[in-house]
């Protein structure tokens, strides 16, 4: 137990997740979880997952926590930083769980408090529901939690923070924020913004009804429509945030796209069959990285 004192803000499917799973996992022994929505103040309260709830006025649980977790919505996460700055102890470990990491680093750079312990992360857990209700303590098994603290951030702070994510069962990686984010994009943010678009399209079709999608909706598309039920507010904030390497991604996707619709119109089997055998292979990696 590296923490006694966790302060969630944010009590949604993440921050909730980590209640239960710190709390499940003897992590930490008194944990408190702030939100600003009333109807979720009282849901976390009768699911008694927290020690104490806060109804948006975090700062006395700050004063006490030695980790500080920010489960917010990623255009809020600075924003929240800075108005909790004055109350947290010093010595505190403050993190969050936003998908975007170079844009959270840049905009709280130089205006941290010199005693606190900045060290920003991403847990790539998840499910299209969302609310405290949602929230389970297995969620983070086996599961990767990419930290990326800034040049400079102490050791020991660094150190603490991968044994309390490994504590809850993730597996642990320490990586540039760029680089997070680029990588973010490939394997995340593309494919959710490509699931909203293919959704959006097969609904606004006018030669199929709404009720034709539903009642002819392969696996495939069912995949999609999973994705495209993810959290809106949150998927704005993302694309938003993380607006640099989501449109190179964006970029090379079309130029990707525009050559498999080339080979169709001119009968090009061989270039589809070769692109279609190499993203099989990608597949049977992807699982038996799973499974490993």
């Amino acid at each position: 137990m590296r923490f006694e004192t966790l302060l969630i803000v944010g009590g949604g499917l993440i921050g909730s997740s980590i209640a239960r799973a710190a709390r499940a996992k003897d992590q930490c022994k008194t944990i408190y979880i702030a939100d600003t929505s009333e109807a979720a103040c009282k849901s976390i309260t009768e699911l008694g997952i927290a020690d104490g709830v806060a109804d948006g006025h975090a700062d006395h649980f700050a004063a006490q926590a030695d980790l500080v977790i920010l489960c917010t919505p990623s255009a809020r996460l600075a924003t929240t930083a800075m108005n909790l700055m004055p109350s947290l102890k010093a010595g505190a470990v403050l993190t969050d769980v936003g998908s975007v990491k170079g844009h959270l680093v840049q905009a709280l750079a130089g205006r941290l408090r010199k005693d606190i312990h900045f060290v920003p992360g991403h847990p790539i857990a998840g499910t299209e529901n969302s609310g405290p209700e949602a929230g389970f303590a297995e969620l983070f098994e086996k599961r990767w939690c990419v930290l990326t603290p800034p040049k400079g951030t102490n050791e020991t702070a660094v150190a603490d923070l991968i044994a309390f994510w490994k504590g809850l069962g993730s597996l642990v990686e320490v990586m540039d924020p760029s680089r997070h984010d680029m990588v973010m994009a490939t394997t995340s943010h593309l494919p959710h913004l490509i699931a909203y678009t293919l959704v959006g399209t097969a609904i606004d079709m006018e030669t199929v009804t709404n009720k034709e999608v539903v009642k002819f909706s392969a696996g495939g598309f069912r995949d999609f429509t999973r994705i495209a039920a993810s959290d809106p507010v949150m998927w704005r904030d993302v694309f938003l945030t993380n607006k640099t390497a989501t449109l190179e991604m964006v970029d090379r996707f079309i130029e990707d796209l525009t050559a498999l619709k080339r080979a169709i119109r001119w009968d090009d089997g061989d270039m589809l069959l070769d692109n279609f055998a190499k993203t099989r292979d990608i597949r049977r990696r992807i699982l038996d990285a799973d499974k490993d």
